[in-house]
């Protein structure tokens, strides 16, 4: 039995349907639920009361507020800028014919798959037992120590630069030596601008995990001490779970997705592409 033409320009739907489904119950429904609460005053219990551009103007007045955004900033420059230059680094290295380069590769790369939160526990007690009181107890060392954890998960990046790395033509190379080029020659003028691509992939990707760090700070200082740690995804958090007001953190939601935005449109205006 065959369909009507008109039914078959529809078959593909039963096909498409579990990923509509899951596509407009987990993402598109959430995201425009979260905008209308953004105007609103909700508890999660009661009715949400519609409030206007409220939570939006409080915004300006929360000493909180900046103080989570001081801290994120402050991560999200030194994440990106140690990380990108280690994980390039780590991935030129890995890259040459050294011995014993796979298992290299391997210890690299082995701490991305461990999950955050036993990852967090066991840092926890690493720092406990290399200094006491804890530098995470120190609010002038705690976002510092997890700074230096953030360089834990370098695998990811530095597996997308090695693959980069590996797809550079190797005729570019010969040609730099029949011309006498020295190695720092090469990797400025062939190996960065043949990696820039990579490089702008891989800084986008920072950009939007920087900006939602959340995990660590919450299992190991809870944005402790002294807001030292409170990052801005950690204070929507305590807002919408701690505190109940869902709409102010619906409203502080959006303001992240717009600060994303801008520094994704930055990456892509200043990250050079061939």
């Amino acid at each position: 039995m065959q369909l009507p033409k008109k039914l078959k320009e529809f078959s593909f739907l039963p096909f498409i349907a579990p990923w509509l489904i899951g596509y407009l119950c987990l993402f598109l429904g959430p995201l425009l639920a979260s905008f209308y609460l953004s105007f609103t005053n909700f508890d999660g219990l009661n009715m949400p009361e519609n409030i206007g551009f409220e939570n939006y103007t409080r915004l300006i007045s929360d000493p909180s507020l900046y103080a989570s955004l001081k801290v994120t900033f402050t991560f999200a420059f030194f994440n990106l800028g140690i990380g990108t230059f280690l994980a390039i680094l780590f991935a030129l290295l890995l890259n040459t014919d050294i011995k014993g380069r796979s298992i290299f590769r391997t210890l690299l790369y082995i701490p991305t798959v461990v999950p955050l939160v036993a990852s967090s526990v066991t840092w926890i007690w690493i720092f406990k037992k290399l200094h006491e009181p804890s530098m995470l107890s120190d609010a002038n060392l705690a976002l510092p120590a997890l700074i230096i954890i953030s360089m834990w998960s370098l695998g990811n990046p530095m597996l997308i630069y090695l693959a980069g790395l590996q797809n550079i033509p190797q005729s570019l190379y010969e040609a730099a030596d029949i011309d006498t080029a020295s190695d720092l020659q090469k990797l400025w003028h062939i190996t960065l601008p043949s990696l820039s691509p990579v490089i702008l992939f891989n800084v986008v990707i920072g950009i939007i995990q920087v900006f939602q760090y959340f995990v660590p700070a919450y299992v190991m200082t809870s944005g402790g001490p002294k807001n030292s740690t409170l990052f801005y995804s950690l204070y929507i958090y305590q807002k919408a779970f701690e505190d109940f007001e869902m709409g102010y953190a619906s409203a502080l939601a959006w303001v992240l997705f717009l600060i994303i935005l801008f520094f994704t449109w930055l990456a892509f205006r200043l990250v050079p592409r061939n």
